[in-house]
């Protein structure tokens, strides 16, 4: 799968451009910032591109995934963000509260102003539901819909309670965000975290996907083989 990778916010975010048709992509963890001094990069890779996003999915709400919300938003206001319910209280106008928590943990309070207020969700994860599931109420192109059909949520709480992966089993691809790296996993020291609860979700992803499935985490460069990976 020709995945566009860009690495984005104050911590190199990598923020993953799925395309679901020809010219229309769903963007996955959108950090860049003026903080960080790539607001914008987003759209811009977009732009030069030639693609369009039409909606957004977080694969956990903290700080570092969702900064570029704001920009992304101004720039395309119809586009729909989705989240896990546990993590929803992340994004939207109270945001700064769990942001803050956090943030607070990592002696990092200097970053609450860029995620505080954030535009809310308006979909919502679901374990073993696809994203066409999730935006079942969005009007779609038929190939962007099956498209979207073949992405499945998997729950994976651990590093926060709403932490999710995408998995595309026809493409054998995993996006993981910060539950699974290379033979390693995500912090759970920060508010929302559960060491047992990773290694259960690690154990639940090696035995769902296929050991052949090439895996994209949220941080660090290139992509692993599952089967390879512990």
């Amino acid at each position: 799968m020709n995945l566009h990778l860009l690495r984005t916010g104050p911590l190199g975010v990598n923020t993953y451009l799925v395309p679901v048709s020809k010219t229309d992509v769903i963007v996955i963890d959108p950090a860049d910032c003026t903080f960080s001094h790539d607001e914008g990069s987003v759209v811009s890779y977009l732009a030069s591109k030639n693609l369009v996003p039409v909606a957004v999915v977080l694969t956990h709400g903290h700080f570092d995934h969702v900064s570029g919300l704001p920009f992304l938003k101004k720039s395309f206001p119809a586009l729909p963000i989705a989240i896990h319910p546990d993590d929803a209280a992340y994004v939207g106008a109270d945001s700064a509260v769990m942001q803050g928590k956090a943030l607070a943990q990592m002696g990092f309070d200097e970053f609450l102003p860029f995620v505080t207020n954030l535009p809310q969700a308006t979909a919502f994860l679901e374990d073993k539901k696809t994203l066409a599931d999730v935006f079942a109420s969005v009007s779609f192109s038929e190939e962007v819909r099956a498209s979207l059909s073949q992405w499945e949520i998997l729950h994976t709480p651990g590093h926060t309670e709403g932490s999710c992966c995408l998995y595309n089993d026809a493409e054998r691809t995993l996006i993981s965000g910060d539950t699974m790296f290379y033979r390693s996993w995500g912090r759970t020291d920060l508010v929302g975290g559960n060491e047992r609860k990773i290694h259960q979700s690690l154990l639940k992803i090696n035995e769902y996907c296929e050991e052949d499935t090439r895996v994209y985490s949220g941080h660090d460069g290139g992509s692993f083989i599952l089967g390879e990976n512990f």
